[in-house]
């Protein structure tokens, strides 16, 4: 196990989600940008970190049929499917470093909130890129800490990106669609500012 998996089993393992800053009760901007692409509900849509997030609870409640959710932590996800108990069977579960995965489908919306940001050096997130352009057919969203936002999370340095900074590394494979910064209230009451954008991905 690498050192960043090894990191957040740790993490999963030790804490309860009113623990960790970045839960939250109603995935709301995220439902926002998905619902919005006006995809069928048997559209292929992967939660890239999704952790024990509630977001595939509500996708699910919306009538989405092809769900997947890919996170570095089994210990999160076991937490994931222990909640959503029998529906845990109408999702896709891949446990996978975002930098090492190896996608064997495509998917129509690639959905990261706070995954991207960890990747500090120009290596890994050259390979992120190349993953997900081999994997995304229609749309991405990504949200990441913004420049007013922290310079650390869960004890790990990360890299905070502007609208024009994101909107350039990803220019090559896709194009933004729209982006805004967004203040996230944390469990204990602290205030982090993430940047949310969406884009599409180019013609071939």
């Amino acid at each position: 196990m690498n050192n960043r998996a090894e990191h957040w089993q740790n993490i999963y393992a030790n804490k309860q989600p009113n623990e960790v800053s970045w839960t939250q009760d109603v995935p709301k901007t995220s439902l926002d940008f998905i619902k919005g692409f006006m995809l069928p509900k048997d559209a292929a849509i992967i939660d890239i970190g999704g952790g024990d997030s509630k977001l595939v609870d509500f996708l699910l409640e919306a009538g989405y049929t092809n769900l997947t959710v890919l996170d570095i932590s089994q210990h999160a996800l076991d937490r994931a499917k222990k909640r959503l108990g029998v529906n845990a069977d109408r999702v896709k579960w891949i446990v996978s470093d975002i930098t090492q995965f190896k996608p064997t489908e495509k998917y129509d919306v690639w959905h990261d909130r706070a995954v991207f940001h960890f990747l500090t050096t120009e290596d890994e997130v050259q390979q992120y890129i190349s993953i997900a352009q081999q994997a995304v057919t229609n749309f991405m969203v990504i949200g990441t800490f913004s420049e007013s936002g922290p310079e650390k999370c869960s004890g790990l340095n990360i890299k905070q990106y502007n609208e024009a900074a994101l909107s350039l590394i990803l220019r090559q494979y896709f194009d933004k669609l729209k982006c805004f910064t967004e203040d996230h209230v944390t469990p204990f009451d602290t205030v982090q500012n993430f940047l949310f954008c969406s884009f599409r991905k180019m013609a071939a």
